[in-house]
């Protein structure tokens, strides 16, 4: 069957998966009858039809037949069952793009036949509310063309920066993982909004609406950080206290080297380390 350019399929319809169909949809990029979705039970497929509207199965190969762009969307632990299925019947006039975490372009490319263009996506949990950051590199056999049309799906639900794939391990340390690092920050300075006397609740909405607030400016008005914390930061205020307690005990330092380990365990991940 000759590849139908418009169409979509995307396997592994969870959380990630679920979030771009409904980016796709939302914006009215691809119609119902583009887009097919495959999951693992029949009952969440029965689900997913109901709610989107669009056709669900839980057979992969029946999925990836016809389909211009292939989304690769399961766990990397699902990976080589998935590809045994696909490999076989995957053609080069198919894109794939993989949103699966540590598996590089070249463990996917292996198992397709030559010349089939693969791209490697690693987005971040905002994608499911469609504010989340993609990193995008290109496999092998993939163009310009392809990777215009990988951004293209991706921009449906956040943003996408564009990199080399040996940069995939530091995008992954630095926006893959970046969400616990701030939920980490939120949990600490709502404790310490309860420490003060703050209730729970009041604290929270300060805490996660500062956090958000703070990530607008800085994108949408184009602050630098420095320039943002200069702006809070009086001479001999509160703000420069606390910067100074966070100074001595390391906090730049701290991130710096957790980033790092990140990266460095994302390479063992791809390397096959257990």
């Amino acid at each position: 069957m000759a590849a139908d350019t418009r169409r979509i399929a995307i396997l592994g319809a969870g959380k990630i998966g679920e979030a771009l169909l409904g980016g796709l949809l939302s914006t009215g990029w691809r119609k119902l009858d583009e887009i097919v979705a495959t999951v693992r039970s029949e009952e969440r497929a029965r689900w997913l039809a109901e709610r989107y509207g669009i056709h669900c199965t839980t057979s992969n190969t029946e999925a990836v037949a016809g389909a211009g762009v292939i989304v690769i969307a399961v766990k990397p632990q699902d990976f080589d069952t998935l590809l045994g299925e696909i490999g076989g019947i995957v053609s080069t006039d198919q894109t794939v793009l993989s949103i699966a975490a540590a598996v590089p372009t070249t463990a996917i490319e292996e198992r397709l036949a030559a010349g089939v263009p693969v791209l490697r996506a690693m987005p971040n949990a905002p994608t499911t509310v469609h504010e989340g950051v993609a990193g995008l590199c290109a496999g092998a056999h993939a163009a310009d063309e392809h990777l215009a049309l990988a951004e293209d799906i991706l921009l449906h639900v956040g943003r996408v920066v564009r990199v080399p794939e040996r940069y995939m391990d530091a995008v992954t340390a630095v926006s893959g993982s970046g969400p616990a690092y701030f939920a980490l920050l939120a949990e600490a300075m709502i404790e310490a909004g309860i420490l003060l006397g703050l209730s729970r609740e009041d604290t929270t909405q300060l805490v996660v609406q500062t956090m958000f607030g703070t990530a607008k400016l800085l994108r949408d008005e184009k602050m630098h950080p420095v320039e943002l914390r200069e702006m809070v930061t009086s001479p001999g205020g509160t703000t420069i206290r606390a910067i100074r307690e966070l100074e001595r005990a390391g906090v730049r330092a701290a991130f710096l080297n957790a980033i790092q380990a990140a990266m460095e365990r994302g390479r063992e991940l791809a390397a096959g380390e257990p």
